[in-house]
């Protein structure tokens, strides 16, 4: 009661006030589900192995997550689907070759070190999957540097599989044919639909995109982190010359290979390690292309788009704190 007597009818919190209908198991589920087309695409191209080492690191981080939680005292959440989620992002970005106890390891230490050590889902700073896939990489180098054709390529005549290597691997080399012919031949076709060596979920750019929008018009994730990602890198691709020894390839080369298409539309997207404004998501996307750019042209690794996210994430509270909304109704 109120000092007039009448009844309270409201009681006021800290906003938001209004809910939109989504709930965190909804998002991660259908994150999921827009994954399928990836899925697919890493079976056809490198056969039904990579459904056991995607199934491997779903399982891991998952039964990682509830471990922790119940010791933490903590309910357990698996059901809402983020561990999972986590699990088959990490497998995508593992070669199709490596042995069953690599997505297992970094599983484990995706969601123990990068994701419940800060407190659980909404509170890592890192984006978990990556995370995994960057202390396999270093842990492992051997296992995860050996890539195996598409049986598409293994059963092309002439093809020699031991001097196989990816198309960004192969540039830094310089043993890739841009053009058809060769065994380092490769074109924007096999690029696209995914006929070409490298990690499990990331070699399609048509089954990666075909998720991307699905997201985009689902509203899940906005253009902003996408656009700049893949645009930036384009541009410097264009503009900057190679490192001396290493290909001069165009940017369409360096747009559909490697990870950028999946780290563009659903790493660098994440709704907790990203930022949260337009103008704060075109400075992280840029910042990741900018990034990845550098290291495939000047770095020792061909690919750099695992370590400019972490990167990025790292930098999100300071963009967050830089671009902030003009608030309403204030000068």
């Amino acid at each position: 009661m109120d000092r007039y007597g009448a009844k309270e009818l409201f009681q006021v919190t800290p906003g938001p006030h209004l809910h939109g209908g989504e709930t965190i198991e909804r998002v991660m589920w259908t994150v999921l589900g827009s994954l399928l087309p990836a899925v697919a695409a890493g079976v056809y191209f490198f056969g039904l192995r990579v459904l056991l080492l995607e199934a491997a690191a779903m399982l891991s981080a998952v039964l990682t997550e509830a471990l922790i939680q119940k010791l933490r005292g903590r309910e357990v959440t698996v059901s809402d689907g983020s561990a999972a989620l986590t699990g088959l992002l990490l497998a995508f970005c593992l070669p199709p070759s490596v042995p069953v106890w690599i997505p297992v390891v970094g599983a484990v230490f995706g969601i123990a070190v990068a994701k419940q050590a800060f407190g659980g889902l909404g509170y890592n700073v890192f984006n978990p999957a990556l995370a995994g896939r960057a202390f396999v990489m270093h842990s492992w180098l051997p296992e995860m540097t050996s890539w195996v054709p598409t049986r598409l390529q293994a059963a092309s005549p002439g093809f020699d599989a031991v001097s196989y290597a990816t198309p960004l691997g192969a540039a830094r080399d310089a043993v890739l044919s841009w053009l058809p012919g060769g065994s380092g031949g490769v074109t924007g076709l096999d690029l696209f639909l995914g006929n070409t060596g490298g990690c499990i979920g990331e070699t399609s750019a048509l089954a990666i995109l075909a998720g991307g929008l699905f997201l985009l018009i689902r509203g899940y994730i906005s253009w902003h982190t996408p656009l700049s990602f893949i645009g930036s890198v384009a541009l410097l691709s264009w503009v900057l010359p190679p490192q001396a020894g290493r290909e001069v390839l165009p940017s369409l080369f360096h747009i559909l290979s490697g990870g950028l298409f999946l780290g563009a539309f659903f790493m660098a997207t994440d709704m907790v390690t990203t930022p949260l404004t337009g103008g704060g998501k075109l400075i992280f996307g840029a910042g990741c292309g900018i990034l990845t750019a550098l290291i495939r042209l000047y770095g020792g690794f061909p690919e750099g788009v695992c370590y400019s996210i972490l990167i990025m994430n790292a930098l999100t509270p300071l963009i967050d704190r830089m671009v902030r909304p003009r608030i309403f109704g204030a000068a």
